[in-house]
């Protein structure tokens, strides 16, 4: 049978979603969790991948096992065994063929910015304590929404097959004492989120004009756009499914 598995974590400890040889990942600890209390070798498939220090906020991940009797007895048992900075929410019996990735319909990311100084922020979000033109930042961030390409955006000497990415939100807005850029898209490349914050925040800070993204976009070049942002403030925050993905949850 197969399974969804919900869950958050808190990256700082970590290199990442994917498993990785000489280095601690959220996927192991996860895959080790399940495979000692469920008695037998589980593995995992996520959603998608998390760089190093990245959070989440909501991840799926799904797996296969021969009947789970009690699936919020296992959650409970499962949150008790994982470390205090990874949390499970549900776990969800799904169709066969359910894939946690290649059924997500769409991912939301968002990037918290601090502007003073705030000690409980340290490892949650980016400080930056200089003005900045939001209001240029919004405008810019709409011009994403009328691309498709974003090679500018992802990490140099990447494997993947397509630069296309059908962005479908993309803004700044201020919640609490953060300045938050939520971006939606169907797919994201590695990099592209910080990479797109820090292009965002050059034209706040009056290093670019907002009329500069569509050059940028349109020149393919990583060495354009701006700087990429530290991981600490990035965070998925939502992985989207067709509405029947969970039609036999339990």
């Amino acid at each position: 049978m197969r399974y969804f598995i919900q869950f958050s974590y808190f990256g700082k400890a970590y290199h990442g979603w994917q498993n990785q040889p000489n280095a601690i990942t959220v996927q192991e600890v996860l895959e080790k969790a399940l495979s000692t209390l469920l008695r037998e070798k589980v593995e995992v498939v996520g959603a998608g991948r998390t760089d190093a220090g990245v959070h989440a906020k909501e991840m799926f991940a799904h797996f296969d096992f021969d009947g789970i009797e009690n699936a919020k007895e296992l959650t409970y048992r499962l949150n008790a065994f994982l470390p205090e900075d990874i949390a499970v929410q549900r776990i969800y019996q799904v169709k066969a063929d359910a894939h946690a990735r290649f059924d997500a319909s769409e991912r939301t990311y968002e990037y918290w910015v601090v502007q003073e100084k705030n000690p409980f922020y340290n490892n949650l979000a980016h400080t930056l304590q200089l003005p900045l033109d939001v209001d240029a930042m919004n405008q810019s961030a709409k011009i994403l929404l009328d691309h498709q390409d974003f090679e500018c955006f992802s990490k140099s000497n990447t494997d993947v097959k397509t630069f296309i990415c059908d962005v479908r939100k993309a803004y700044w807005g201020k919640k609490e004492d953060k300045l938050v850029f939520t971006i939606t898209a169907d797919r994201f490349l590695r990099n592209m989120v910080r990479a797109v914050v820090g292009t965002l925040l050059d034209v706040g800070l009056g290093k670019m004009k907002p009329e500069d993204i569509t050059e940028i976009l349109e020149s393919k070049d990583r060495g354009k756009a701006g700087a990429s942002v530290p991981a600490k403030g990035l965070y998925l925050a939502k992985v989207s499914y067709p509405k029947n993905t969970f039609d036999e949850q339990e």
